[in-house]
């Protein structure tokens, strides 16, 4: 069983590796050709005329992501502790497999649900020439990564001991002031957990972005059509040609979304490690 385990173990980590050596290998020769600086830092995106700049892809997806957790972290935290802790346990019966729902949900139906009502809402709320825009994509990605924090929140919730809580009462503080400031920072690393999966979620979501963003490479705004890094490769990746600069620019583009991702999981365990010294 050690040998089993030891490879099991093996295996996921060589699959990272390869994945890592595939995107470098695909997205440097672009980088080297178009230049680091005009590749990162270009406002422009059009590759029938040679332009790669993926500034706007970039902020689009950092403003994207940052909104969808804005929204959506105290939503489902605050629900986490509801279940966990004050619902009560018919209503906990009810309210949980709704979220198991939302999690087995498909992108593409997040995607059809914003496009067919969320547009249209926003495009008549704000008296929009369209509204397919960055907001639209928050709201469905915010919605969407929902399930993983209420999820992993709540169980991270319910692992507290009870001794914690027993003792908390027992010298006088309330319900809530237990809740809050007993087993919830006991249960941090699960809920941080959480919005690490949280985060992953929403800035490597492609499919249901790429139907209510607009998918115009401009430069981030509330109410204005938007490209993510993510649906910038799922747009044009099919039309490319093997080989071409465009194709290697679209590697490219995988390779900072992957770099993105890693940065923001080696942040928030490093705070982690020091939360925990």
């Amino acid at each position: 069983m050690q040998f089993l385990f030891t490879l099991c173990g093996l295996v996921a980590v060589g699959f990272v590796l390869l994945i890592t050596g595939y995107l470098v290998v695909s997205g440097l020769p672009a980088i080297r050709e178009i230049g680091l600086f005009p590749f990162l830092f270009g406002k422009t995106w059009a590759a029938g005329q040679g332009q790669y700049g993926i500034l706007p892809l970039i902020l689009t997806s950092l403003y994207g992501t940052a909104g969808a957790i804005v929204i959506g972290v105290p939503v489902g935290f605050f629900t986490a502790v509801f279940l966990a802790k004050v619902a009560p346990k018919k209503a906990a019966d009810l309210i949980r497999p709704a979220v198991s729902l939302l999690a087995g949900i498909p992108s593409v139906v997040y995607g059809l649900v914003g496009m067919c009502v969320l547009v249209p809402a926003l495009r008549e709320w704000f008296r929009l020439p369209a509204g397919d825009s960055l907001l639209a994509a928050v709201i469905v990605l915010a919605v969407m990564i929902l399930p993983s924090i209420i999820s992993l929140s709540e169980t991270a919730l319910e692992a507290v001991p009870k001794e914690y809580e027993e003792a908390s009462l027992a010298l006088g503080a309330t319900k809530l002031e237990t809740y809050f400031r007993v087993s919830v920072p006991a249960a941090g690393s699960g809920i941080a957990a959480a919005v690490v999966l949280g985060i992953g979620r929403a800035i490597g979501e492609a499919m249901a972005i790429m139907m209510v963003a607009g998918n115009v490479a401009n430069m981030p705004a509330l109410t204005r059509s938007v490209r993510f890094l993510t649906t910038g490769i799922s747009i044009e990746l099919n039309y490319s040609q093997d080989g071409s600069l465009q194709r290697q620019a679209l590697f490219s583009i995988g390779l900072v979304l992957f770099l993105f991702i890693m940065l923001i999981n080696g942040l928030l365990n490093l705070v982690l490690k020091k939360k925990r010294e």
